[in-house]
């Protein structure tokens, strides 16, 4: 009895966190590519094919940029909003990488202990086009670490242990593990096609940044990345539920 009411309690409270922070917090950002297709940032939830869209909530997105990693450096570039997604102008070949981030998605408040917070929502994800080892680029990044399914967690350029992190198709079947103390975590990869790796971790430093209004403050940042994979091999792939319905 102790067990379900102390388990509702937790349900209720991460349902009150959630709400303060508002449905675009509960998303994240991930990159698809097709075949011969420039790649495109997506805003939603990826096993619940859910991709929000403009008019919506992918209005809320300032300036996401993408940046292209191959033997000849570095291009950055700005997105191209579309009706459902944010369109960049290249695409990873083989054994480039791929990154994007907004790092002007609005501050938002919330009441805590009564008090007001504002927080920072950080969006980034990270398209790997195979497992080879790289480098993290973004503020919290899941890179490949050299073996299938295989990932290593950093967190301001180093690795990050104890992190959850759900390993997620297009079908809605996702699992989690922890990274470990080198911040590693493996998954299995039985069916082919598409998996999204989701990662979120809180900094509740303050810290000030420059906005459209100039200096804007904030009590901490709410990290969120994912890191799109390919399996070529495997179980054909369960189909993806019907599309769900964007917020407004």
């Amino acid at each position: 009895m102790k067990k379900t009411a102390s388990r509702r309690l937790t349900l209720l409270t991460f349902a009150a966190l959630a709400a303060m922070a508002g449905t675009a917090q509960a998303h994240q950002i991930w990159i698809e590519q097709s075949a011969g297709q420039n790649a495109v940032i997506r805003f939603g939830e990826f096993g619940e094919n859910l991709r929000e869209t403009s008019p919506g909530l992918l209005d809320k997105f300032v300036a996401p940029t993408g940046t292209l990693t191959s033997a000849q450096g570095e291009k950055t570039a700005e997105a191209s909003k579309t009706a459902n997604g944010f369109a960049l102008p290249f695409k990873a070949g083989a054994g480039e990488a791929l990154v994007a981030e907004d790092t002007h998605y609005p501050l938002f408040t919330f009441k805590r202990d009564g008090q007001e917070v504002t927080n920072w929502y950080r969006p980034s994800a990270r398209l790997a086009t195979d497992f080879s080892k790289q480098k993290p680029q973004l503020a919290l990044d899941l890179v490949p670490a050299g073996k299938p399914g295989e990932f290593q967690l950093f967190f301001q350029g180093k690795p990050l242990p104890k992190a959850k992190v759900s390993f997620v198709t297009q079908s809605g079947w996702a699992k989690e593990a922890h990274t470990d103390g080198h911040g590693i975590v493996t998954f299995d990869m039985p069916w082919k096609g598409m998996y999204v790796a989701e990662v979120s971790h809180t900094d509740k430093t303050p810290g000030e940044r420059t906005g459209a209004k100039g200096a804007e403050r904030y009590q901490g940042v709410s990290y969120v990345t994912t890191t799109t994979v390919m399996q070529a091999d495997g179980i054909e792939p369960l189909p993806a539920g019907p599309a769900a319905t964007p917020n407004k």
